[in-house]
């Protein structure tokens, strides 16, 4: 791209230099490590051969399917079936006889678990005026004793056994397929639970983090041996900070907050890059996985993406597919080389680890501001005056390598590139939501930036991007913690206009949720913008009912707009009547 073709990135082509703190995108090289150890649910020939034989539909079900027998049993009794059968390969029908006696069925690391701080009348209730979103909420807040779980003793004191990572305490997972607890969904489900009261059941889920970062040194994208090498979002400092606001439990911080900066210090360690923008050099992070071998929850996928490619392209391209994945936003067109559309790219062009991501960093200021407050409120004022110093030059930062004058918001910046990405992803408003920006005047033309863009016509949520690429996190989909960033950024913001919008952001996600949710009985974990409304689709598997974060997101913009939201048509006869009278009966509690 000539330097003068873009007015987005003009500035860019001249001040910009890159330089790389660890080895990322650059020069992976077949040899790199799996996913994990295990020669059953993370390399090795029976993996590889039981998902390729596709034995089920979903990859993920073998790779969470627990042991009869141990490892090396099972692994010797695989090859003495190798031994015996011409070529090596074994057939489908010799596959599924093996896994049927060696493994039993998925699931089984669980016990039956009700949370005992569950109520049936949470106040969130009391402050929804319209009694069908009321009742609705009440079905919500019910759900949380479908999707709690406890996970056996057995897999802490047989963890060979398993491919589940115990920890300690009761837990939330998303539903559907997603059987196990995962990371960055769990701040949603806990600001959830803690306006539903269930505030211990959110302890011991920050609890059961807290248990993984004092084990690892950081949290896993979810409860798997096979995520141990990739993490998610970083938001165990922002479930402590939640908490806190619903308990005042100062001595839970005091006793932990030096896992937090564990934690954080992952990031920093394993995840920075170094940009120079004209003089001033900056540390920023990004999403790294040096990790090879196919995902082993979707093996045969991953196989076939890179059959027609080297040893070396193949190690590399899984590397960036486990990259993506640990963003969240698996897959996306915003990890695409190739961009913006028209031109062509597909999965295989993904290159997340070029990419340093707005939202990333947006969260990894509001930790470092958290942990400066957090180390105030304790006493130790060196370390609120470390985090502060460090705060202060993220806030640098990010002014300096993600605002874009011309567009009027934060971009994420491409280091193959050396450019900004212009397209649209809500996560370039995320410095709105986490207060990481110095310029008081940046809502107005984020309001600008939204109402100069398409994305405010779409009346059923905010579009994920506006690329039609088939991958789940892209147009037509839109996703609850999105929307939930956007809205609540907004609404913050002392711009009437800023506002204005995250209302009625707030009234279409809600109605279509709730239109939805009439419909099919159930909670989605993605919904699709199109149309009259519908479940998200595209990506690896079919759209999941459940839905932690979803029931979640509602619940807050519940208990933050209760008193205005409405379940149909705002021209209903007597609405602004209603809605009145039920603020007015709310001002008199």
């Amino acid at each position: 791209m000539a330097c003068s073709a873009r007015i987005l990135v003009t500035a860019w082509c001249f001040f910009v230099g890159i330089a790389v703190s660890v080895p990322g995108w650059q020069g992976l090289v077949y040899g790199l490590p799996p996913p994990c150890e295990s020669q059953i649910y993370c390399t090795g020939d029976l993996l590889k051969q039981v998902q390729l034989a596709r034995l089920f539909s979903d990859d993920k079900h073998f790779v969470d399917m627990p042991l009869r027998e141990t490892p090396e049993l099972v692994l010797k009794k695989f090859q003495q079936l190798v031994n015996v059968t011409p070529g090596g390969i074994l057939s489908k029908e010799q596959l599924q006889q093996f896994v049927s006696s060696s493994f039993s069925d998925s699931g089984q690391e669980f016990e039956q678990w009700e949370p005992q701080d569950w109520t049936s009348s949470p106040q969130i209730l009391a402050k929804i005026c319209d009694q069908k979103l009321q009742a609705w909420a009440s079905d919500l807040n019910a759900k949380w004793k479908s999707l709690g779980r406890k996970i056996k003793d057995d897999v802490r004191t047989h963890p060979m056994f398993y491919s589940q990572i115990y920890v300690p305490h009761p837990l939330m997972v998303p539903g559907g397929r997603f059987i196990e607890y995962y990371y960055w969904d769990s701040y949603w489900v806990i600001e959830g639970l803690l306006l539903s009261e269930m505030a211990v059941t959110a302890k011991g889920m920050i609890q059961n983090f807290l248990y993984l970062v004092e084990r690892y040194g950081h949290i896993p994208n979810g409860g798997r041996v096979y995520y141990l090498r990739r993490s998610q979002p970083p938001f165990l400092t922002l479930m402590m900070d939640a908490y806190l606001a619903h308990a005042n439990d100062t001595e839970f911080l005091r006793e932990n907050i030096h896992l937090l900066e564990v934690e954080y210090e992952f990031w920093q360690r394993n995840r920075s890059v170094s940009i120079t923008v004209g003089d001033r050099n900056h540390t920023l992070n990004y999403y790294n996985v040096q990790i090879g071998e196919p995902r082993p929850e979707s093996y045969s996928k991953d196989w076939e993406l890179a059959a027609d490619l080297n040893e070396d392209a193949r190690q590399e391209l899984w590397a960036e597919l486990k990259s993506a994945a640990e963003s969240g936003w698996d897959f996306s067109s915003r990890w695409f080389l190739s961009w913006p559309p028209p031109l062509p790219a597909t999965l295989k062009d993904t290159k997340a680890r070029a990419v340093v991501p707005v939202d990333l960093n947006a969260f990894l200021c509001k930790t470092e501001h958290l942990l400066a407050s957090f180390y105030r409120r304790l006493g130790n004022t060196t370390k609120a005056a470390q985090f502060q110093a460090t705060l202060e030059r993220r806030l640098e930062a990010v002014q300096a390598v993600f605002w874009n004058e011309a567009a009027g918001v934060w971009l994420d910046f491409n280091l193959l590139k050396k450019q900004p990405n212009p397209a649209f992803y809500p996560s370039n408003l995320a410095p709105l939501w986490t207060d990481c920006f110095s310029d008081q005047a940046a809502a107005e033309r984020a309001v600008r930036y939204l109402e100069g863009s398409t994305v405010l016509s779409y009346k059923n949520g905010l579009p994920t991007s506006l690329a039609r690429t088939g991958e789940q996190w892209d147009l037509p989909n839109a996703w609850p913690p999105l929307q939930h960033m956007v809205i609540a950024g907004l609404a913050k913001s002392s711009s009437s206009r800023a506002k204005e919008i995250a209302f009625a952001l707030a009234q279409n996600w809600v109605r279509t949720n709730f239109a939805l949710y009439k419909k099919y009985q159930a909670m989605f974990e993605k919904y699709n913008v199109d149309g009259d409304g519908k479940p998200g689709a595209g990506g690896e598997y079919q759209v999941q009912e459940g839905f932690g974060w979803t029931n979640g997101v509602v619940l807050q913009l519940l208990d933050l707009y209760g008193d205005r939201l409405t379940s149909g048509s705002p021209s209903t006869p007597f609405r602004a009547w209603i809605i009145a009278a039920c603020i007015f009966l709310l001002n008199l509690k």
